[in-house]
């Protein structure tokens, strides 16, 4: 495996298993200088949204890297009060105006907002059909929205997105996932640099020569968990890459499992107010 790697969708489409999440990077040289950086450095996917209001940058950023279009994998999602049938339609060419993208690669529903979502779904379904994406899917699904929003589909979800650390493993909605075909892909998998603080993640980091976040990285990816760390510190964000030359043994993966808590570090889907 390496940075290149990828993971087929259950719709036949491949998705790079690391990428790089621009959650509060600021729209401008912030973003775009973070992205440059990391797709200089074997990055090809880049995860936004209408909320983290930088699409416009992310857009400038892969323009100017001058790698092809269809090399790079784009993720945005329709934020919650857009949801709905003809308002989605209305965010996603929103969306795709201001990343100057012809489509985009993934588009997810932002977070749950039970029937908004199922209509929300149906303009995906639409677009999906026309073209203007290549897979959809949604973030922040417990398996109990999950149970409720399926039976509604007419094309499954390809990916779920969801917050996803070593304190929050969430091995039910895990399991539900693969056997409904539908990748898991983390959202704050180093905690917003807490895994830097627990003692087992160091005691691993010396062993195999690494740091606690790549150490959290690699048991992502180990887990079958498409990852998405958010950084703009070119350090930080090569780094961040610097995990397909070692591997974590069961033993010690298994260690790692044993951190869950149910500790979230974000918000609880079902009690948003948003």
């Amino acid at each position: 495996m390496e940075i290149s790697s990828k993971v087929k969708l259950n719709n036949g489409i491949e998705m790079p298993w690391l990428g790089l999440g621009v959650f509060e990077s600021e729209e401008g040289a912030e973003v775009e200088n973070a992205i440059l950086t990391a797709l200089s450095n074997g990055y090809r996917s880049i995860d936004t949204a209408a909320m983290y209001h930088n699409e416009k940058g992310v857009g400038k950023a892969i323009k100017k890297s001058g790698i092809p279009r269809e090399e790079i994998f784009v993720t945005t999602k329709v934020w919650n009060s857009d949801q709905g049938y003809r308002s989605t339609f209305e965010a996603f060419e929103k969306s795709l105006d201001k990343l100057d993208l012809s489509y985009v690669d993934l588009y997810l529903i932002h977070w749950p907002k039970g029937k908004k979502s199922v209509d929300t779904w149906k303009a995906m379904e639409e677009l999906h059909k026309r073209g203007k994406i290549r897979a959809i899917g949604v973030s922040n699904f417990l398996v109990h929205h999950l149970e409720d929003f399926l039976p509604e589909c007419n094309v499954s979800p390809t990916v779920n997105q969801v917050e996803f650390h070593p304190e929050l493993i969430q091995p039910d909605l895990l399991k539900y996932c693969k056997i409904k075909g539908i990748q898991m892909e983390a959202w704050s998998p180093i905690m917003k640099g807490a895994v830097n603080n627990i003692p087992l993640l160091h005691e691993l980091a010396s062993k195999y020569g690494k740091s606690p976040v790549q150490i959290v990285l690699r048991w992502d990816i180990q887990k079958g968990v498409v990852t998405i760390p958010k950084s703009a510190q070119p350090e930080r964000i090569i780094s961040n890459a610097d995990i397909f030359d070692f591997e974590i043994s069961s033993e010690d993966m298994k260690k790692i499992d044993g951190l869950d808590k149910n500790n979230r570090t974000g918000f609880h889907p079902d009690r948003i107010m948003f």
